[in-house]
C-alpha cells in the first residue's frame, strides 16, 4: 500500500488537520473548566489508605462557588435587539430572522458558554426553504474553530464545524476555507489515537464536491469572552479554580473534625469496667438526655475533653469566598448568601463592580454577535450599509420599579426620545415597535381633529347609542 502523502500548506486536508488539533488541546481547557462549573470539582488530596473510607465525606465536601460566579455574570448579558445605523428602534426585519431561528433564547446558552469555557460560536447559512430568513445556530466551543488572516484577530481565514454523526458514530466536518466547503468524515474509533483521524470526502446527494460557499466568506463566527491581543479567551473561572480548591480542602478538614473530634469525648479514672463471663468489657454507661450516671465509687474521676472547635474552618471558607468574590467582581452577598440591613444604595455600590465587568464583556461579545447579525442580513439579500449595525443588550444594572421610574422621569425632561426610554424601561424591541405605532396612531388621530383620542379609544357605538350618541 502506498503511503499517504502528507497534505501541502494551504490544502484543505492541512487546514483540516491543523484546526482538528488546536480543537482537541482546546477541548482539554474547555472540559476543566465545565467540570468546575457543573460542581464536578477534583476531590480534595488525603492519603490514599484513608480514601476509601472518605468517599462520602470527599464527595459532600465539594461547594460550587464558581458556578456561581459563571451565572452571576451571565444572566446579566441579554441581547435585546439590533440597531442599524441612526435608527431610534431596533431592526425589525433582523429580529423576526434572529427569532425565526430561536436565537432570542439560545443566544442565552451562546453567552453563557463564552462566559464559562471562554469562547462560543455561531454558525449562518442560506436557507433553501425560504431566502429571506436564513439559518443561524449557537454552535460549541468544542465543536468549533476559526483560523484568522496572519495579524488579524478579525478576519477569517479559515473555519472548521465538526461533530458526531447520531447514525453511524463517524466523525463528521466541515471546513470553510477560499469560498468553499470541504465535507469529510472519519472513523471516531481511530480519532481518539495519536496522530489526526484519517479523512475521506463526505459527499452530499445534489451538492457539489466541494460545495461553492454562497456568503463567500467565513459564516463561522467566534464569539470571545475576555480575549486578548494574542487572540486567545478566557473563561470567567479560569483564575480562581485554585481558591475553589482551597475551599473544597478546607470542607473535607471541616467535616473530619465534625464527624471525628466535634462531639465531647469524655474520660473516666478509678473505675473497674466490669466484664461478661467470657472477659470482655460491657459498656455501662449510655449518654442520653434522660439518662443518669451513677457511680457508687468515691474515687472515681470523670471529666471529658473539648470538642474541636469548627469557627476557623468556616472562618477560612469565608476568607477564600471573599477573595473569589474580589478577584471576580461578584458581591460577596451572592456567594456567601449574607444580606442584611443593607439599603438601596449600598446595594448598588456592591454591584458597581459586576455592572462595570458585564458592560467590560459586551463588548467583545457584541462584536461577534454583530458579525453573525451582518452575515445573515447579507445572507437574505439585505442591501443596506450594515457597517453601522450594533448589539441592543439589555441594561445589566438591576434598579427597583420605583428608581427606575424615577430615572427615566428625569431623564424625559432632558429631552430622551421616548423609545430610548422604553429601552431603558427594558422593553423588548417588539414591544416597543407596538408602542410606537400606537403613539402614531393616536398622534394621526389627534390631527385629524380627534383630541379626544388622548385619553384613549372612543366607547363602542353599540353600546353608547346607535349614532354615536350617549343617552
Amino acid at each position: 500500500m502506498a503511503p499517504i502523502s502528507k497534505p501541502k500548506p494551504g490544502e484543505p486536508l492541512w487546514w483540516v488537520d491543523r484546526l482538528w488539533k488546536e480543537l482537541a488541546e482546546r477541548r482539554k481547557y474547555a472540559d476543566v473548566m465545565r467540570q468546575y462549573y457543573s460542581g464536578d470539582h477534583p476531590l480534595p488530596m488525603i492519603p490514599d489508605k484513608a480514601r476509601a473510607g472518605f468517599q462520602r465525606l470527599l464527595k459532600q465536601s465539594r461547594s460550587n462557588y464558581v458556578g456561581l460566579v459563571v451565572d452571576a455574570t451571565a444572566e446579566r448579558l441579554q441581547v435585546d435587539g439590533f440597531r442599524l445605523g441612526k435608527a431610534s428602534v431596533g431592526d425589525s426585519e433582523l429580529w423576526r430572522i434572529w427569532q425565526a431561528n430561536s436565537m432570542d433564547a439560545d443566544s442565552d446558552l451562546q453567552l453563557t458558554e463564552a462566559v464559562k469555557v471562554g469562547r462560543s460560536f455561531a454558525l449562518v447559512a442560506p436557507n433553501p426553504k425560504d431566502a429571506k430568513t436564513p439559518l443561524i445556530t449557537a454552535e460549541d466551543a468544542t465543536q468549533a474553530i476559526v483560523a484568522y488572516e496572519s495579524g488579524s484577530r478579525r478576519r477569517r481565514r479559515a473555519g472548521l464545524k465538526t461533530f458526531i454523526d447520531d447514525w453511524t458514530g463517524d466523525i463528521w466536518t466541515t471546513l470553510f476555507v477560499d469560498g468553499l466547503l470541504f465535507k469529510y468524515r472519519a472513523s471516531e474509533s481511530k480519532a481518539g489515537k495519536v496522530g489526526t483521524p484519517r479523512w475521506e470526502p463526505r459527499e452530499v446527494k445534489g451538492e457539489d464536491w466541494p460545495a461553492r460557499n454562497p456568503l463567500t466568506v467565513v459564516p463561522l463566527v467566534e464569539i470571545p469572552n475576555r480575549p486578548d491581543l494574542l487572540g486567545e479567551a478566557h473563561s470567567e473561572i479560569e483564575d480562581v479554580l485554585d481558591d475553589q480548591d482551597r475551599i473544597n480542602k478546607t470542607l473535607i478538614d471541616r467535616m473530619m473534625a465534625q464527624e471525628f473530634s466535634a462531639f465531647r469525648q469524655r474520660w473516666m479514672t478509678g473505675y473497674e469496667v466490669p466484664t461478661d463471663d467470657n472477659g470482655q468489657p460491657i459498656e455501662p454507661f449510655k449518654a442520653a438526655v434522660d439518662r443518669l450516671w451513677v457511680i457508687g465509687d468515691e474515687n472515681v474521676k470523670i471529666g471529658e475533653f473539648q470538642a474541636t472547635d469548627l469557627r476557623p474552618y468556616l472562618d477560612s471558607v469565608e476568607s477564600d469566598v471573599q477573595h473569589m468574590a474580589a478577584r471576580t467582581r461578584t458581591p460577596a452577598q451572592y456567594l456567601l448568601g449574607k444580606l442584611s440591613n443593607v439599603n438601596g444604595e449600598t446595594l448598588k455600590a456592591t454591584e458597581s463592580g459586576l455592572v462595570a465587568k458585564v458592560r467590560q464583556r459586551q463588548r467583545p461579545l457584541g462584536e461577534g454577535e454583530e458579525e453573525v447579525a451582518r452575515l445573515a442580513l447579507q445572507a437574505a439579500g439585505d442591501t443596506r450599509d450594515l457597517s453601522t449595525l450594533e448589539v441592543i443588550w439589555h441594561n445589566p444594572e438591576f434598579r427597583t420599579e420605583g428608581e427606575l421610574v424615577d430615572a427615566l422621569v428625569k431623564m424625559s425632561t432632558l429631552g430622551v426620545p421616548q423609545e430610548a426610554l422604553w429601552e431603558r424601561w427594558g422593553a423588548s424591541q417588539t414591544e416597543i415597535a407596538q408602542w410606537s405605532e400606537l403613539r402614531d396612531q393616536a398622534a394621526a388621530r389627534i390631527v385629524g381633529g380627534d383630541p379626544a383620542s388622548l385619553f384613549g379609544p372612543k366607547p363602542d357605538a353599540a353600546v353608547t347609542g346607535d349614532d354615536g350618541d350617549a343617552g
